[in-house]
């Protein structure tokens, strides 16, 4: 039996703000338990539901120095679906509402005793890693500690970590005489090969060099961050680690996302029935949305944080020229105001065509995937990207910029030999994006077969948890040899 700790500051059923915490949660799910005994390790955040927190139970506790005190560390443990949870407590850093402050060296120093403690509790878990998982920036120091001070204790000695990028943008950032001060490590880790990064300490880079492997969630992405555009100031880094750098692309839960047996659409469908069947859904959302009730009418779902990242700059150059074409625009969520009033104008101006929803609902999200013909996601840059593997899911068919995870999970349509699973473009480019769209909308209108066969493969398309877990379970059999 092999066993591996993840580490993070995220993860489902517990706490969750993006796509790190469902890695975290459904990874573990999937893993074949004959071989791998796969556990999680978190924060004990007081923003934890209390139904969740009703399920922990004490475990020890003792006390730890840390940023010259003597700090409390509480473990608590809970089992859920089959995985085991340890819980980190300790109230004056993990309180608040949200698990990340808007204070981001109350993030850093959170974070630092976090990594710190998840090392000093392992000995009392009853439980020895052969392989510490860590994910992002908020992680990083545990490579570092493994290596600096813990290697000394036969109980740590040879226990192997790999760090996982879901992001590259976000990297722990401060300046070093703070970093110095909070984590006690010698002058000797704040070098150019170490932890100092651009005349600042920088915790994501500490874990990257130290880390016997690194993933991060898509192929394409894995080549794109060793490029300067993509790498975020840490390219050379990966250029240099090329060699224990690989990509694993996230899955779904296809449980959850199934649209035959999905709570929250009204018209239940699948594979095989989706011609007559997935309509029925539209027409619904149509006239909850108060848009014209049209089954001919081809409807283009977002649903996004409403930033940069996400390419709605693009969105916004071509908004005008879209929506004097035959098509309905939906869209969900938040983010940046002026996207937020640029949907609200366009929904203002076009009433019966484009419907602005400027909220995020989990029910609402399932209807615009259960009920739209295409699914726009023209990201600038996107490590992995789970709304298109939903799209796909639900054979809402993805119009995607050829980057990172979009690129590796949605073929793009060559109507000459009948492949693919979606449409594409290359360069970040508004008339390109629109090209593409409109390409799309021809092949709806105009040859219907077509445009259901590629649903038809959308739907055959397999990227579940499975998918992901088994080549998770080969990095680490390799790693643990």
């Amino acid at each position: 039996m092999k066993n591996i700790l993840f580490v993070a500051s995220e993860g489902v059923p517990f706490i969750k703000t993006g796509g790190l915490a469902d890695v975290v949660g459904s990874l573990p799910k999937y893993v074949d338990k004959e071989y791998f005994d796969i556990r999680v390790m978190l924060p004990k955040y007081t923003c934890i539901s209390q139904n969740m927190r009703d399920l922990m139970q004490y475990k020890t506790h003792f006390y730890m120095d840390f940023n010259w005190k003597n700090e409390y560390v509480g473990i608590l443990e809970a089992v859920v679906d089959g995985v085991t949870y340890y819980f980190i407590d300790n109230e004056s850093y993990f309180n608040g509402f949200k698990p990340y402050s808007s204070n981001f060296y109350e993030d850093i120093v959170k974070f630092s005793f976090f990594s710190k403690a998840a090392l000093s509790a392992m000995p009392l878990l009853g439980f020895r890693p052969d392989i510490i998982h860590c994910h992002d920036w908020q992680t990083g120091l545990i490579p570092v500690y493994l290596h600096e001070r813990f290697q000394g204790n036969d109980f740590y000695r040879g226990i192997k970590s790999i760090m996982t990028i879901h992001n590259l943008k976000f990297q722990g950032k401060w300046d070093i005489r703070s970093i110095k001060d909070l984590t006690g490590l010698p002058d000797f880790y704040f070098t150019p090969d170490k932890l100092e990064c651009y005349k600042d300490a920088n915790l994501l880079k500490g874990g990257l060099v130290f880390a016997d492997a690194i993933t991060t969630v898509s192929d394409t992405y894995a080549e794109e961050i060793k490029c300067a555009f993509y790498g975020e100031g840490l390219d050379g880094l990966m250029r240099a680690r090329s060699g224990d750098l690989r990509g694993i692309v996230n899955g779904i839960d296809y449980e959850e996302y199934n649209p035959e047996t999905d709570k929250y659409i009204e018209y239940k469908y699948n594979a095989v029935n989706f011609r007559k069947e997935k309509v029925k859904n539209k027409r619904a959302l149509q006239k909850e949305l108060g848009l014209v009730e049209d089954d001919r009418k081809m409807m283009i779902g977002i649903v996004s944080r409403l930033t940069d990242q996400k390419g709605f700059d693009l969105i916004a150059y071509v908004m005008d020229e879209l929506c004097q074409d035959d098509v309905q625009l939906v869209v969900l969520g938040t983010g940046e105001e002026q996207y937020e009033n640029m949907f609200r104008h366009f929904d203002w101006k076009y009433n019966n065509k484009v419907s602005a929803n400027i909220y995020y609902s989990e029910a609402m999200s399932h209807k615009i995937y259960a009920s739209c013909d295409a699914f726009l996601m023209p990201s600038l840059f996107e490590p992995c990207g789970l709304s298109q593997l939903m799209a796909l899911r639900y054979g809402t068919v993805p119009i995607v910029r050829e980057t990172g995870g979009l690129k590796d999970t949605v073929e793009a349509y060559n109507e000459y030999e009948s492949k693919g699973t979606g449409f594409s473009f290359c360069n970040y480019n508004a008339h390109e994006m629109l090209g593409s769209i409109r390409y799309a909308e021809r092949i709806y209108y105009d040859k219907k077969r077509e445009w259901n066969k590629i649903i038809d493969r959308a739907m055959a398309t397999d990227f579940s948890w499975g998918v992901s877990a088994r080549k998770y379970q080969e990095m680490y059999d390799w790693m643990i040899g």
